[in-house]
């Protein structure tokens, strides 16, 4: 039956609902740890044990994707499930390898140069986030089969597991007063990913007896070569991906008016994120609706344009109007001066949500045609180009940092976007030349 725009509404939505309830998180938990004993430390530690955590995780996060793309039969189901909890403990042995301490001493005092106090807060923070990168993992893959049967709600509720324990975890370790602000920061976190990772194994059992059910009787089922030929550019692009926040933050630290950059991109980059996960949520949404052969790809555009515009004008409705002073100055709680420097980055932005939108579509097109290299090659052009343009603004037009941060960041998803172009037209064409052939076939065989 093909989907029209109000299925794919119903469909998206507690997608985009994670992804927002998510974005609560962090802030919240900063929030928490400013109000407990020696803030500034803290605060710093939690922040490179929270990066850390990220970078373990980042070789798992596409699981979610590979399971909604890969997964069509118990063979499938149970070739990828194992290349999953493979992945899941090497990305925690790797985890713990780093928390060797004559290696951690090298990485986080020699080369990081970390102050003694924040090491040693850092040290315990990520061996309480060392469940982190496994529970993200299976949680993961268990979502995308619940995306791939069409119960995108209980991935909400699972996010709303995770948001109750990381919250009740955060405040219960908060009375108590026992434990330093960067140790409750990670125990919560911790508890949350697992805790959800759990609800989503329990919320899976109904998807799981329909796959385990099903016979790959055409011995279509992807070979762990072929896993792995799929999934590694995912895993690199995630990896590369992370180098974007870092590298604006070194750049920033050199460039024009370097305090107040550094004080407002974490805040101007926390307004755009809300709107951009809109666009984030919607590549699980492609590789799910648009079909084996493309066939819904159609209204999948259709919804995807009209969500890319609308995500765009939010974020407008605020940059662009009296409501940013609201934002920055009041929600925010941004100094005057600081709100001024704020509005221009949040302006240059405001195509971002809709670049996000597009690019979602494109890489769920090329993950659904099982071609994910470019996916890898897009991304490692983005950070080519952010790496280019921010110095030459800065240098030629004396640019304050943040504004040639923000800049560069729109002019690499533009790069990454229509470097895409070409390769998504190639996999749609494909697809339908494939289904006319076929069409072409059984009229043949009806004759």
């Amino acid at each position: 039956m093909p989907h029209t725009q109000r299925s794919i509404l119903r469909f998206w939505t507690p997608l985009a609902a994670t992804w927002l309830m998510m974005a609560a998180e962090g802030p919240f938990l900063a929030a928490v740890i400013a109000r407990l004993a020696d803030p500034k430390f803290n605060l710093a530690a939690y922040g490179v044990a929270y990066a850390f955590a990220l970078l373990a995780e980042a070789p798992v996060i596409m699981m979610m994707s590979a399971s909604t793309a890969l997964v069509e039969d118990a063979t499938s189901l149970r070739r990828l499930r194992r290349f999953a909890w493979a992945l899941n403990a090497l990305m925690t042995a790797a985890m713990l390898g780093f928390l060797v301490p004559a290696v951690y001493r090298v990485v986080m005092e020699d080369l990081v140069a970390l102050p003694p106090e924040v090491a040693r807060l850092t040290y315990v923070s990520l061996w309480l986030l060392l469940p982190w990168p496994a529970a993200i993992g299976y949680r993961r893959f268990y979502q995308g089969l619940l995306i791939r049967g069409g119960r995108t709600r209980l991935v909400a509720y699972g996010t709303v597991i995770r948001l109750v324990t990381m919250a009740a975890t955060g405040l219960l370790l908060y009375h108590a007063g026992t434990w330093p602000g960067a140790y409750v920061g990670a125990a919560a976190l911790s508890a949350g990913v697992v805790l959800e990772a759990l609800g989503s194994r329990v919320m899976v059992r109904g998807v799981l007896a329909g796959i385990a059910g099903t016979a790959d009787t055409h011995g279509n089922a992807p070979s762990y070569a072929r896993i792995l030929q799929f999934y590694y550019p995912l895993a690199l692009t995630s990896l590369i991906g992370l180098v974007l926040q870092p590298m604006l933050t070194f750049f920033m630290g050199r460039a024009p008016s370097p305090v107040e950059s550094l004080a407002v991109f974490p805040v101007v980059h926390a307004l755009s994120f809300i709107f951009r996960a809109l666009g984030l949520s919607y590549q699980e949404v492609t590789i799910a609706l648009a079909g084996k052969r493309f066939e819904d790809m159609a209204a999948v555009s259709r919804f995807a344009l009209m969500l890319g515009i609308g995500a765009s004008l939010g974020l407008a409705a605020i940059a662009a109007t009296p409501l940013a002073g609201i934002w920055f100055g009041v929600i925010s709680a941004l100094t005057p001066e600081l709100v001024r420097f704020a509005i221009l980055p949040a302006l240059i932005l405001i195509p971002l949500p809709g670049l996000s939108v597009l690019q979602s579509v494109q890489r769920g097109v090329l993950v659904l045609a099982r071609r994910t290299g470019p996916v890898t090659w897009a991304t490692a052009f983005e950070i080519a180009v952010v790496a280019v343009a921010f110095p030459v603004l800065s240098a030629v037009f004396g640019w304050a940092g943040v504004v040639s941060a923000v800049t560069a960041f729109v002019g690499g998803r533009l790069t990454a976007v229509l470097y895409l172009a070409r390769p998504v037209g190639q996999a749609l064409r494909q697809a339908r030349s494939v289904a006319g052939s076929d069409g072409e076939t059984s009229a043949a065989t009806v004759t």
